[in-house]
């Protein structure tokens, strides 16, 4: 019983000093202050750094500074909105342009594209105008029950992508919104915008399947705190045809402007005037 005895308490006291190959328990940490630590220190020891920020500070300092301690620079931002391509017109996308003979992106009163990326359709959109442009899918070509993707001007300067549909002359705006991976700029007193929406979508109201051809009705106006109001001009244009987003087309509609000028009747009245000035009085 002696002998028992004897080896239960030298086995406990293996256990305690750790001969064992258990590990102390925390109420004898005091007994750790009093040896060596990691350094050779008598009575030291390093505390431990787990947090992550403190693991996160250590390593940005020990990567990502330079020699002199101050960090490395950043890379320049990218472009948030890279310009409309009009040279791609009716090659990798349908191009309609508004305005003057020769205008683009930057110059036309209204600019519309089109292209198909996959199951989706990219829209670039541009306008002459500080508040906001837009485009509606139409099956006639008057305003009422369309289905309008407008790019919004606000008052903080940003350009968001909303969705409406038309009751009568008015937008109503619709909170399902087809929209995605959608870009804004508002520079130069323009409007120009760039998104997706989904080619196929399930039957509704208010929207409508775009693999169909529509007439592409055209607007844009001003804004107040971010709300469209009404369209710039009394008569928007509108496609002679209906557009199919199967075809890459450049199509140019002349404003208003130009539109009179080119007019038979314009002409024959500028021949009679020109004649007559020619002519001289009797």
């Amino acid at each position: 019983m002696v002998l028992l005895r004897g080896f239960v308490q030298l086995t406990v006291l293996l256990i305690q000093s750790g001969w064992w190959g258990v590990a102390p328990s925390p109420t004898d940490e005091g007994a750790l202050r009093t040896g060596h630590g990691d350094h050779g220190e008598p009575g030291h020891q390093e505390p431990h750094k787990d947090s992550y920020s403190t693991f996160a500070s250590e390593f940005l300092e020990s990567r990502y500074l330079s020699d002199e301690g101050y960090p490395f620079p950043t890379a320049p931002p990218v472009d948030p909105f890279a310009k409309i391509k009009v040279s791609d017109c009716g090659v990798t996308k349908g191009c309609i342009r508004y305005g003057k003979p020769g205008c683009d992106a930057e110059t036309c009163d209204y600019f519309l594209s089109y292209r198909r990326i996959g199951t989706d359709v990219e829209f670039e959109m541009s306008a002459d105008t500080d508040g906001w442009v837009a485009v509606g899918f139409s099956s006639d070509k008057k305003m009422g029950g369309d289905d309008v993707m407008g790019c919004v001007h606000d008052d903080n300067g940003r350009v968001r992508i909303h969705h409406f549909y038309n009751v009568g002359q008015w937008a109503k705006e619709i909170k399902r919104n087809p929209a995605r991976d959608e870009e804004g700029i508002f520079e130069n007193n323009r409007v120009t915008c760039r998104f997706k929406r989904p080619l196929y979508v399930p039957r509704e109201e208010t929207l409508v399947d775009l693999h169909l051809s529509w007439y592409y009705l055209f607007a844009w106006g001003p804004a107040i705190q971010g709300s469209i109001t009404r369209h710039d001009i009394d008569s928007p244009p509108v496609s002679d045809r209906m557009i199919s987003i199967y075809k890459y087309e450049d199509i140019f509609m002349p404003s208003t402007a130009y539109q009179t000028f080119n007019s038979p009747i314009c002409l024959l009245l500028i021949v009679a005037l020109t004649f007559y000035l020619l002519m001289g009085t009797p």
